[in-house]
C-alpha cells in the first residue's frame, strides 16, 4: 500500500474535511502504538507528527527491548514482571524486529558494585521465573571469572568476580514506530509527518474539538477537527500543553539526556551485549553492545533543558563515557577520534516520582538494606525447600527496604513510569514510559477512548486484542521466526539479491519483503547495488521517507552503523530520490547540504574540530 509524499497530500485533505474521532499528536512510539490500535478498533483516526516519524525519543534509545534488567538492581518485581511479559507480547506483534541475544552482566568487587556472585544468581532466577524462561535455552547462567575473560579478553581483569548471563532482545526503535506508524495507515489512519499543532480549538461548551496545525513542508495552516485529542508528544508533552490555555500548566516531566557513542567492532570488540558498574562508583551503569560489525555504548542520564528538537552530545558527555569504557577495558584506549557515530536523545521521565529508574539509581542511593536482604534470602530459601510460595517470594520482593532515604532524586532515578490523565476541557495526555512498554500504554489510553467516545458521543467501537494486532512486516508465526526469515531471505535470493543482502532485507522488512522485491523490476540504480536500490525505492514510495536523513538515519542504520560507506552512498541516494520525487538541481544540494549536516554531528565533528591542535605557522 503507498504511503509516500503523494499520499501525504490526500492525507491533508483528508485531515482538514473529516470530523474525525480521535486526533493523535506526536508520532514516536506512543503515538503510532495508540494509532495503531484506533484504527484497528474502527476509530476514525488522524496522527500528525511535526518531524519525521521517531525522529525524536524514539529512535535515539539504547535500542534494545529490556527484560526489566535496571530493575534488578533494587529487586522492584512488579517493574519485572511487567516489563518481561511485555517484551514477550513487543516480540509477538513485531516478530522480525526485537530479536533475542543474551545479556552479559560482569560482576566486580569494588566499592558502590550493584551485585555480588550470590546476589546475582538469585536476582536472575527471579527474573527468570517472572519471564517464563526457567529451563529453556534463554535460562540464566553464571559463568567464572575466567569464562568472561574468554568472552571478553580486553574486559578489566582486577577485581573481576565473574558474571551471569540472561535474556534481553537487541531491538531496532525507529524502525518498530515506522512499522507501527505504516500498519495504522493500512487500517485507514490519516497519518501525516511535519505537520505541526499550532494551537486548540474549543467548542461552544469549551471543551477541546480539535486543532489548529501547520503543514510545515508548504506552509499552508488549517484546522483539523476531532472528538477527542490526546497529546502523545514524549518529551514535548509539557510544552504542547502551553498551546491548551485551559490546561494545568504546571510541569509534570523531567526530561533528561541519554548519549550513546559508536565505534568499529576491532576497536571495542564485544561477543554479546554486556552490562556493568561503571566503576567509578557512581551508582550507574553502561551496556556496551555489537551491532553490524560495530560496538556502541552508553549511556548518559543528565537533566536536560535545552533545545527539545535538537539535543545533541556535548563534550561532558563524551569524556564521562570514555573515562568509563577506558577503565573497563583499560587496553583499549579509545579516543574521540575512534568514534564513527553518535546519537543524543531525551527520555520524558515522570517527575516527582521515586520509583525504579533507567539506569538504577545514583549514587549510593536505593541499597537495600542487610536486614530486608536476610528476610529475601530466607524466603527464596523456604521456596527452594517447597516451604514458601512464588507469592511469598514476590511479597518479600515489594516489602524489600532501602538503606539510604531518598531525599533528592538524581536524573538517574527518575520513574521510567507512565501517565495517563484527561484534563477538565477533554484533552488526553499520556506520557513517560519506555518503548518496550509502548503497547501497553496505548491499550490503557484505548480504554479511555473507547469509553469517552461511547458515553459522550454514541460512538460504539470494537474491541480488540492488542496483544495480538501485528505490526507491517510482522505479519507471521512469532513462535517460528528463524525459519520464517529464512524463508524472506529466499524470496530476496530468488529475485537476484547476493544470500547476505537478501538476509538483510528479510531482517529489516519481514512479510514486507515480497512487496519490496518487485521493485526489482527497474534494476539498480547508478551508483547503488540492488539491495539499496530496491530498499530505497520501497522506503520512498511504501514509507513516508521524505528526504535521505529519513532513509539512511531511521529508516536504515547507515549513519550509525555504516558511516564508512556514507561517501559511496550520499550522491547515489540523493539522485534516485531525486528522480523518485521529482526534485531539481536546487532541491538536491539542499538535500545533501542537510544530509552533510546530519552527518557531521553523528560524527561529532564540531568535537573533533575543538579537539584538533592549533595549526602553526
Amino acid at each position: 500500500m503507498a504511503f509516500s509524499q503523494n499520499t501525504r497530500k490526500q492525507t491533508i485533505e483528508a485531515l482538514k474535511n473529516n470530523n474525525l474521532d480521535l486526533l493523535i499528536v506526536g508520532g514516536g512510539i506512543t503515538g503510532a502504538g495508540v494509532a495503531i490500535q484506533a484504527a484497528a478498533s474502527g476509530i476514525k483516526t488522524g496522527l500528525i507528527e511535526m518531524q519525521d516519524f521517531a525522529e525524536g525519543t524514539s529512535s535515539r534509545s539504547t535500542k534494545l527491548v529490556h527484560g526489566g534488567i535496571r530493575y534488578l538492581k533494587t529487586f522492584d518485581v512488579g517493574v519485572v514482571s511487567d516489563t518481561v511479559k511485555e517484551r514477550a507480547v513487543v516480540q509477538g506483534i513485531a516478530p522480525h524486529i526485537p530479536r533475542p541475544f543474551p545479556m552479559l552482566l560482569p560482576i566486580f568487587d569494588e566499592p558502590g558494585s550493584t551485585f555480588d556472585m550470590f546476589s546475582v544468581k538469585i536476582a536472575m532466577d527471579l527474573y527468570d521465573r517472572l519471564a517464563s524462561v526457567e529451563g529453556s535455552q534463554y535460562a540464566n547462567y553464571t559463568v567464572t571469572k575466567q569464562e568472561v575473560l574468554q568472552r571478553e579478553p580486553h574486559i578489566e581483569s582486577t577485581g573481576l568476580q565473574g558474571g551471569g548471563v540472561y535474556l534481553d532482545f537487541v531491538n531496532n526503535d525507529a524502525r518498530l514506530v515506522i512499522e507501527n506508524i505504516k500498519e495504522a495507515d493500512e487500517l485507514g489512519a490519516a497519518v501525516a509527518s511535519h505537520v505541526q499543532a499550532t494551537g486548540v480549538i474549543y467548542n461552544e461548551a469549551g471543551q477541546v474539538a480539535g486543532l489548529h496545525a501547520k503543514d510545515l513542508l508548504t506552509g499552508e495552516e488549517f484546522d483539523i477537527h476531532a472528538k477527542l485529542v490526546i497529546n502523545t508528544t514524549g518529551p514535548w508533552a509539557d510544552k504542547f500543553k502551553a498551546l491548551d490555555e485551559k490546561e494545568d500548566q504546571r510541569p509534570t516531566l523531567r526530561p533528561t539526556k541519554g548519549v550513546h557513542l559508536v565505534v568499529d567492532g576491532s576497536r571495542l570488540p564485544v561477543p554479546q551485549p554486556t552490562y556493568m558498574d561503571t566503576g567509578l562508583n557512581d551508582g550507574r551503569m553502561v551496556f556496551v553492545v555489537p551491532r553490524e560489525g560495530k560496538t556502541y555504548f552508553g549511556t548518559t542520564d543528565t537533566d536536560y533543558t535545552g533545545d527539545y528538537k535538537h539535543p545533541r552530545v556535548e563534550q561532558a558527555d563524551v569524556d564521562y563515557l570514555l573515562k568509563v569504557i577506558n577503565k573497563r577495558y583499560p587496553d583499549a584506549h579509545i579516543t574521540i577520534d575512534d568514534i564513527e557515530a553518535s546519537w543524543a536523545g531525551l527520555r520524558p521521565l515522570i517527575a516527582n516520582n521515586s520509583a525504579s529508574d533507567y539506569n538504577g539509581g545514583g549514587a549510593n542511593k536505593g541499597k537495600v538494606s542487610d536486614e530486608s536482604f536476610d528476610k529475601l534470602i530466607k524466603t527464596v530459601d523456604d521456596y527452594e525447600d517447597k516451604n514458601a510460595t512464588r507469592e511469598d517470594v514476590e511479597r518479600a520482593i515489594s516489602k524489600l527496604e532501602t538503606a539510604h532515604a531518598e531525599a533528592g532524586l538524581t536524573p538517574s532515578q527518575v520513574s521510567r513510569g507512565s501517565s495517563l490523565k484527561q484534563a477538565p476541557d477533554g484533552m488526553i495526555t499520556l506520557s513517560g514510559g519506555k518503548i518496550t512498554d509502548y503497547r501497553k500504554m496505548a491499550a490503557g489510553a484505548l480504554a479511555l477512548i473507547r469509553r469517552l467516545l461511547s458515553e459522550q458521543f454514541n460512538i460504539q467501537t470494537k474491541e480488540i486484542d492488542s496483544k495480538k494486532l501485528q505490526v507491517s512486516g510482522g505479519h507471521f508465526d512469532p513462535t517460528n521466526v528463524d525459519e520464517t526469515m529464512k524463508f524472506f531471505t529466499r524470496i530476496a535470493a530468488d529475485a537476484g539479491l547476493p544470500e547476505a543482502d537478501a538476509q538483510d532485507l528479510a531482517n529489516r522488512f519481514g512479510s514486507n519483503t515480497g512487496r519490496v522485491v518487485t521493485y526489482v523490476r527497474d534494476g539498480a540504480a547508478p551508483g547503488l547495488s540492488l539491495k539499496e536500490t530496491i530498499s530505497l525505492r520501497y522506503s520512498v514510495n511504501e514509507e513516508m521517507t521524505l528526504n535521505p536523513v529519513d532513509y539512511l538515519l531511521r529508516r536504515t542504520n547507515a549513519i550509525l552503523f555504516h558511516a564508512e560507506t556514507l561517501d559511496s552512498l550520499k550522491q547515489p541516494v540523493i539522485d534516485e530520490m531525486a528522480r523518485l520525487l521529482d526534485w531539481d538541481d536546487d532541491r538536491k544540494a539542499v538535500e545533501l547540504a542537510r544530509l552533510n549536516a546530519a552527518i557531521d554531528e553523528s560524527e561529532l565533528a564540531y568535537l573533533k574540530k575543538a579537539d584538533a591542535p592549533a595549526v602553526t605557522q
